[in-house]
């Protein structure tokens, strides 16, 4: 693991503005679910720093949606749209070679699948549908990134994980859900899932060398009744946005839910292997560094997951395809 810096929190959010950010002209991103939800305010920020933004999307009318909201907010946003199924991991091989760019500064793995209620549902190889998206589909997308960035100075792979997987801990003998389905559990431990593999990819990658970061990130409580209406992507009603006062107490929208994404692909004192969230109990606020998570820090168990996935998918995120 890479070394961690040691500042304060409080300290460190000092001189950060989520509201002034950085230039990144020059740079490109890639946003998975980059059209609706907090991977939409991820683009839609990270747009706004002059950098192209690719949104990955299975649906293009979602992103072309998504892409003509950013342009009205964003003049002259240099966003674009890469069709991208994370639930289906041989077409991702195609997906990648389509991004025709020739760096690639961050991924941020965002996208994700919650269902709320049984039966359980499995992809067309098998896999259960939260597990097989939310983590195993990142896990490959990022092997077949590996060469773009590698050859991009700097380069970052953010995973967005989830207060959910706080609680949770992984069956490595029912990754699957196969024996022991609850729609809830099984999203709390495939985000649990996505957070071990972004922390046990940065070991990797130091191990082998490698100057590429990974680094994790929450956005805490982020709720659509506090999220700000965007016409083309989603609107807040009226009685949604009542509804909503209450819990700005506690929790936040969406929009705030992106900065601990955002901060980690453009703030120059994130180090690989760092845990970012929202300030205020880990639940809304300004983005800052946060102790991992104990389960987090568990490397036996994140080795086994990691060894796995590998099996499952035919890739390994530092090594590209088995």
């Amino acid at each position: 693991m890479s070394e961690r810096s040691t500042m304060p929190a409080a300290e460190k959010t000092q001189g950060w503005d989520v509201h002034r950010l950085p230039s990144a002209e020059g740079k490109s991103f890639l946003v998975t679910g980059g059209n609706a939800g907090i991977g939409y305010f991820v683009a839609e920020q990270l747009a706004g720093t002059g950098a192209t933004v690719v949104l990955g999307s299975r649906d293009p009318a979602k992103a072309d949606a998504a892409t003509a909201s950013i342009r009205a907010r964003v003049p002259g946003a240099e966003v674009r749209h890469l069709r991208l199924d994370l639930a289906d991991p041989a077409s991702l091989q195609t997906s990648v070679a389509a991004l025709d760019l020739d760096r690639l500064d961050a991924v941020v793995h965002n996208a994700g699948v919650a269902l709320d209620d049984p039966p359980r549902r499995e992809t067309r190889d098998g896999h259960e549908l939260m597990f097989a998206t939310n983590h195993l589909g990142h896990f490959a997308l990022t092997g077949w990134l590996a060469p773009l960035l590698a050859a991009t100075p700097g380069s970052r792979i953010v995973t967005t994980g989830s207060f959910a997987a706080k609680s949770e801990r992984l069956d490595l003998d029912d990754l699957q859900s196969a024996h022991d389905y609850r729609p809830k559990r099984t999203y709390g431990r495939s985000k649990l899932a996505q957070m071990l593999f972004g922390v046990e990819l940065d070991r990797r990658l130091r191990a082998a060398g490698r100057a590429t970061l990974s680094v994790v990130v929450h956005p805490g409580g982020a709720l659509d009744s506090l999220t700000p209406s965007r016409p083309q992507v989603r609107v807040r009603t009226t009685a949604e946005r009542l509804r909503g006062l209450p819990l700005g107490l506690v929790v936040q929208g969406k929009e705030a839910g992106a900065w601990p994404a955002v901060r980690a692909v453009l703030d120059p004192d994130v180090r690989g292997g760092q845990l970012w969230g929202p300030r205020v109990f880990g639940l809304r606020g300004r983005p800052v560094t946060e102790p991992l998570w104990d389960h987090l820090a568990d490397a036996g168990t994140a080795a086994r997951l990691w060894t796995a996935s590998c099996a499952l998918t035919g890739v390994d995120p530092v090594l590209g395809p088995l």
